[in-house]
């Protein structure tokens, strides 16, 4: 009768061993998936906020080109006639720098915000997964 009873509890633990490794394997798995999909969520955030922050320098250096030509005007019309033409042009250009500045501020922040492109959250919280996983290996076999 003990033998049976060992033989029942061995078959018991064997297969409660077999379904413990198919759930870490399941587990494991869908862990990886929910994995790569934050990876992707947040390359997807970072994409975003660079190309935000390159259109914002396009626009910068836009705008930069366009206060060169306003104040090349104002210089223009300052040698030409030296009155009240040359001031709106000035002022024009001082506006159009105004506004490349702010664009150039806004594009650089931007760009900060998104770099460096590594999914830093799925990295760490891959690691603290990794952690997890071997301290719980190191209770079981203890």
């Amino acid at each position: 009768m003990e033998e049976t009873r060992s033989d029942t509890a061995s078959s018991r633990d064997e297969r409660s061993l077999a379904e413990l490794t198919k759930q870490l394997s399941d587990q494991t798995t869908a862990l990886a998936r929910k994995e790569v999909e934050l990876v992707k969520a947040e390359m997807s955030l970072k994409a975003k906020r660079l190309g935000f922050g390159a259109g914002a320098f396009g626009a910068a250096g836009l705008i930069g080109v366009l206060a060169l030509g306003a104040m090349t005007a104002a210089a223009i019309l300052a040698l030409a006639e030296a009155v009240d033409a040359w001031l709106a042009a000035v002022i024009v250009a001082l506006v159009y720098a105004a506004a490349a500045g702010i664009l150039a501020l806004i594009g650089r922040s931007r760009v900060q915000a998104g770099t460096p492109p590594v999914p830093e959250r799925a990295i760490e919280s891959s690691k603290e997964d990794v952690e997890v996983a071997k301290r719980s290996a190191k209770e079981a076999r203890a």
